[in-house]
């Protein structure tokens, strides 16, 4: 799947460009974590100029941001299989509290980067918003009451920078959604 860069229209060169620098990202953050990344680090890594790095990315939020972005788009909606409302909600909070849990790193610094005011990154933090909202709303099915998506919006960003905070792991995170996520819904 081919993602398009917030930032400019790609050609597939630069397209290649941008996915290099996302994979070189999560490598750095895997033997420096956040503190330790910088855009030009990430260049050097993915053989390309600080410069050029710089023109597809705003900021290391940025970049970390695009690297959420991406995980996220490419994962499939969780499959139904016969579940209830509340087992599809509690299935899709889960797929997309588990998407980073396995690199702590990286799971840490998404949630320091969608907290950034770079631009790039508010309109990142408006795309990941409205595909979680797309996502919630059609586990909750035709007819949803709007309050009840709203607090399930909240209960998972809630979820969210109380694990980047170091307040349990992003598994734990993701059974505490199911848990409140059945107290919203039942």
């Amino acid at each position: 799947m081919n993602f398009e860069s917030t930032r400019r229209r790609l050609t597939e060169k630069q397209a290649d460009t941008v996915d290099r620098l996302t994979k070189a990202a999560v490598e750095v953050l895997r033997e420096e974590g956040f503190a330790g990344l910088t855009v030009r680090s990430v260049a050097g890594i993915a053989g390309v100029a600080p410069a050029t790095a710089y023109t597809y990315f705003s900021s290391k939020e940025h970049l970390v941001a695009e690297v959420f972005w991406r995980r996220l788009a490419a994962s499939p909606q969780p499959l139904d299989e016969g579940l209830d409302r509340t087992g599809r909600v509690v299935a899709v909070l889960r797929h997309i509290a588990l998407l980073v849990a396995d690199e702590p790193e990286l799971a840490g610094a998404v949630t320091n980067a969608l907290l950034g005011r770079d631009p790039d990154v508010e309109h990142l933090r408006a795309r990941i918003g409205l595909e979680i909202r797309d996502r919630l709303a059609t586990a909750l099915g035709d007819g949803h009451d709007p309050d009840v998506l709203e607090a399930l919006e909240l209960l998972y960003a809630g979820g969210l920078v109380r694990a980047g905070m170091g307040y349990g792991s992003y598994a734990q995170f993701a059974d505490r959604l199911e848990t409140s996520a059945k107290l919203i819904l039942e």
